[in-house]
């Protein structure tokens, strides 16, 4: 249901605003990086930088691929037809960040050992859970184009899209894994993702058949 009369104009979308939302997705990374540079001035990113760089690559993964599933439910609310062109850039900063998240891992962490990384997939079930929902959004990156959706197929391509709505639960399950004990952080996510995947659910329910 669209909210009475439209809250912001359909067609409304100004040039400022994209490059105003690449920088907004891109600045906790160099807010982070900044904090790696005065690192020896009193400024450090905790006892232990990888992780603190790995954990924090993965928490952006998980916040910019719920806000790309809130693209189309705040549509569906608002009425604003012109935030649709604002969700592929967002699906692919959450892989971006996502693909730091593993490169960190793989590549500084277990620096590129890659009988250890398997080993890990297999051994651990929360990296288990999260490559698969990395290969998800991989996917998905790869078929963003606009070319490759004429490749593909558009009923094929929509079909292999809808994966990102497997790909926010694993995430969040991936992260629910990883901390055990302090769950509070990862059922805020759970919360969020259920809330915007049920509004899926619903849309789909009233389509014709």
């Amino acid at each position: 249901m669209v909210l009475t009369g439209p809250v912001i104009p359909p067609g409304w979308f100004p040039r400022w605003l994209k490059p105003v939302v690449f920088l907004a997705a891109l600045s906790p990374l160099l807010w982070f990086a900044l904090r790696v540079v005065l690192m020896r001035s009193g400024d450090p990113v905790g006892v232990n930088p990888i992780e603190t760089a790995i954990r924090f690559s993965g928490d952006q993964a998980l916040i910019l691929l719920l806000v790309s599933l809130a693209v189309t439910p705040l549509r569906r609310l608002t009425g604003w037809a012109g935030v649709m062109r604002l969700r592929r850039m967002l699906g692919l900063f959450a892989f971006f960040y996502a693909a730091l998240h593993v490169l960190l891992y793989a590549g500084v962490d277990q620096l590129f050992d890659w009988a250890a990384v398997w080993a890990d997939v297999l051994k651990r079930r929360y990296i288990t859970v999260g490559m698969v929902a990395f290969l998800i959004l991989l996917a998905l990156a790869v078929t963003s184009p606009q070319k490759m959706v004429r490749a593909i197929g558009g009923k094929r391509w929509r079909r292999l899209h809808a994966l990102v709505y497997a790909a926010a639960p694993l995430a969040v399950l991936h992260y629910a894994m990883m901390v055990k004990a302090d769950l509070r952080t990862p059922l805020v996510y759970a919360a969020v993702a259920a809330c915007l995947l049920l509004i899926r659910l619903r849309r789909s329910e009233t389509r014709p058949s």
